[in-house]
C-alpha cells in the first residue's frame, strides 16, 4: 500500500494555519491585537527567510505560554464553526489536484503537520483525507492547555510519527511520496520513495537540487466551497483527469530524468 504525505502549513495552504485562525482567536476573547499583530509579522519573515530551528522554537514556546489556560473544547469549536471562512481563499488548487491524482491512483492520503490536532484534524476532515499526524497539547483533568507538549509533530518528529503509522498500517514507504515546504521537513522527505519540495524555503531548494528531488511551485488559492463540501471532495471529471496525468508525469520524471516534456517547472 502507499501512501502520500502532505504537510499543511504552505504546501496545502498559503499561510501558516495557527496565524490563519487569529481572527477567530481573537474575536472569542482568547488573543490580543497585539498578538495577531505579532503572528502576522513572524509569518511575513518566515516566508521571506525560511524557518529555522532557533526562530521556530522561540515562536512555539510562545504559543505555549499563550495558550496556557485555554479550555480545548472551547478552542475546537472555534475552529471547526470559522473552518470555511478561515481556510476557503487558502487552499492551493495544486495541492488538491495533486490529492485527487493519488486518491485515484489508490494512494493513502494523510496530512502531517507540526499545528495543533485542533486545527488539523477539522482540516483533515474537510480535505477528505484518509488522517491527519499533528501536535498535541497537553490537557489537565479540567479540559485546559497546561502549556507544555504531549506530542510536537515537528522535524524528526513528524518522520518518526510516519513510520509508526507506516508500520501499524502496513503503508510501504519506499513507495510513498512527501510533499513540504521546509527545510525542517527533510526528515519526513527522506523516508519516501518520491519525496517533493513544494515552494522551498532556501535550504530546502538547496538540498532539493542536491538529491535530485523534484521542486514544484504552487500559486493558485482556490475558494474550498466552489471545490468540495465538508469530508466529501467534490472535484469535476477534467480536474480530477488533469491530477492522474499530472501524477504520471511526476512518477515518470523520477524514473527518467531527462525526459523533456516530463520535466517539472522549477523556480528559477
Amino acid at each position: 500500500m502507499r501512501a502520500a504525505f502532505f504537510d499543511l502549513d504552505k504546501t496545502v495552504i498559503a499561510k501558516a494555519s495557527i496565524v490563519a485562525f487569529g481572527r477567530p482567536l481573537f474575536r472569542e476573547g482568547l488573543i490580543t491585537r497585539r498578538t495577531v499583530a505579532r503572528a502576522v509579522a513572524q509569518q511575513l519573515i518566515f516566508q521571506q527567510f525560511g524557518a529555522d530551528e532557533e526562530r521556530l522554537e522561540k515562536v512555539r514556546q510562545s504559543m505555549l505560554q499563550l495558550t496556557k489556560g485555554w479550555d480545548r473544547n472551547q478552542v475546537s469549536t472555534i475552529v471547526r464553526e470559522t473552518l470555511i471562512e478561515t481556510i476557503e481563499p487558502l487552499i492551493y488548487a495544486e495541492a488538491l489536484e495533486l490529492m485527487e491524482a493519488h486518491r485515484a491512483a489508490g494512494d493513502k492520503i494523510y496530512i502531517v503537520s507540526a499545528a495543533p490536532e485542533e486545527i488539523v484534524t477539522p482540516m483533515a476532515e474537510l480535505l477528505g483525507v484518509d488522517g491527519s499526524l499533528a501536535s498535541r497539547g497537553e490537557i489537565d483533568e479540567q479540559g485546559r492547555y497546561t502549556g507544555t507538549m504531549a506530542f510536537y509533530c515537528y522535524g524528526p518528529n513528524k518522520a518518526v510519527a510516519i513510520e509508526e503509522l507506516a508500520e501499524r498500517t502496513g503503508i510501504d514507504l519506499s513507495r510513498s511520496s512527501a510533499y513540504s515546504d521546509s527545510a525542517t521537513d527533510i526528515p519526513m522527505l527522506e523516508i519516501v520513495g518520491h519525496p517533493f519540495a513544494v515552494n522551498p524555503d532556501r535550504p530546502l531548494a538547496k538540498v532539493a537540487a542536491e538529491q535530485g528531488w523534484e521542486t514544484m511551485v504552487f500559486t493558485k488559492p482556490v475558494k474550498l466551497r466552489d471545490r468540495m463540501t465538508l469530508r466529501t471532495p467534490i472535484v469535476g471529471g477534467g480536474l480530477a483527469l488533469a491530477g492522474a496525468l499530472a501524477l504520471a508525469v511526476l512518477r515518470s520524471s523520477r524514473r527518467h530524468p531527462g525526459g523533456g516534456a516530463t520535466r517539472l517547472k522549477t523556480p528559477a
